[in-house]
């Protein structure tokens, strides 16, 4: 029960021990192990930035008949390895000398960044805002997301479109997956398993969006009078029930395709052969 006081060795005006809160002198009540969520978090995030990060940078091995790293697809620079087929279009000349994946990764980088989801999970996990449930922040006021740079985040749902083009080229780049190294039709190696389980999951993962489920039939006011829209809502809503763990998985697989594009293209073993 509060009685109003502050305990005298508190500082008043901090997060959790601000004046109008209760007068306790504990951070928080629970006793399990609260933060061991947002420590995993922390570090699956922070694993997949310093793997993401190298491998844009890096300008090398994305490329090995006839998977192309969904980190470089499409390629949109000259300076491109010649891919047959692929997604090769030069919009920037011999001036770009970065790399190429420099110039698409900032879309699906920006959707998964503006995400609901990702917000809770880099939210808690970086900044303890809060760090769990019944835990308060530290942090000596709040503002939501309406001052920069967070009010940023009210573009995710423009991100979602330019992520539903990017998909599209990832189903293009999995449909040539089924070709071999000479680029001939009709074969598959394990390769071609692991971009279709990723595609499957990209697109989960896309269309289980928040924007995508508003979009769909968030904004009727009478189902009855739309239902092919009611329908597509209530599919999306169940996909967005697993938008958790569709973000997780979709975000392990397309580092897993893009490493094993990787571990081809450095020839540290061929495609197993399916068919």
């Amino acid at each position: 029960m509060a009685t109003g006081t502050e305990p005298p060795h508190l500082a008043p005006g901090r997060g959790v021990h601000d004046a109008s809160r209760a007068a306790i002198a504990a951070r928080h009540l629970r006793t399990d192990r609260w933060w061991l969520a947002p420590a995993v978090t922390a570090a699956g995030l922070l694993a997949f930035v310093a793997y993401s990060t190298w491998r844009a940078f890096a300008n090398a091995d994305y490329y090995a008949a006839p998977y192309v790293s969904p980190f470089y697809s499409p390629c949109l620079a000259e300076n491109c390895v010649p891919m047959k087929d692929g997604p090769n279009w030069e919009i920037f000349g011999s001036w770009w000398g970065l790399s190429p994946a420099l110039l698409i990764l900032i879309f699906p980088l920006g959707f998964r960044l503006t995400c609901y989801y990702y917000r809770k999970a880099y939210y808690r996990g970086f900044w303890a805002s809060p760090p769990a449930c019944a835990v308060a922040e530290p942090h000596r006021s709040y503002s939501g997301e309406t001052r920069f740079p967070l009010i940023l985040q009210n573009a995710h749902r423009y991100f979602f479109y330019t992520a539903l083009p990017v998909a599209g080229i990832l189903t293009y780049d999995t449909v040539l997956a089924f070709r071999d190294e000479t680029y001939a039709w009709g074969h598959a190696g394990l390769g071609t398993v692991v971009f279709l389980v990723n595609i499957v999951l990209i697109w989960a993962y896309t269309l289980s969006c928040h924007s995508c489920r508003h979009i769909v039939g968030g904004r009727l006011k009478n189902f009855s009078k739309h239902p092919v829209r009611y329908r597509l809502w209530t599919w999306v809503g169940k996909l967005n029930a697993r938008h958790m763990q569709l973000a997780w998985a979709s975000l392990l697989s397309v580092a897993l395709a893009d490493l094993y594009v990787y571990l081809l293209a450095t020839g540290a073993f061929d495609d197993p052969r399916i068919f």
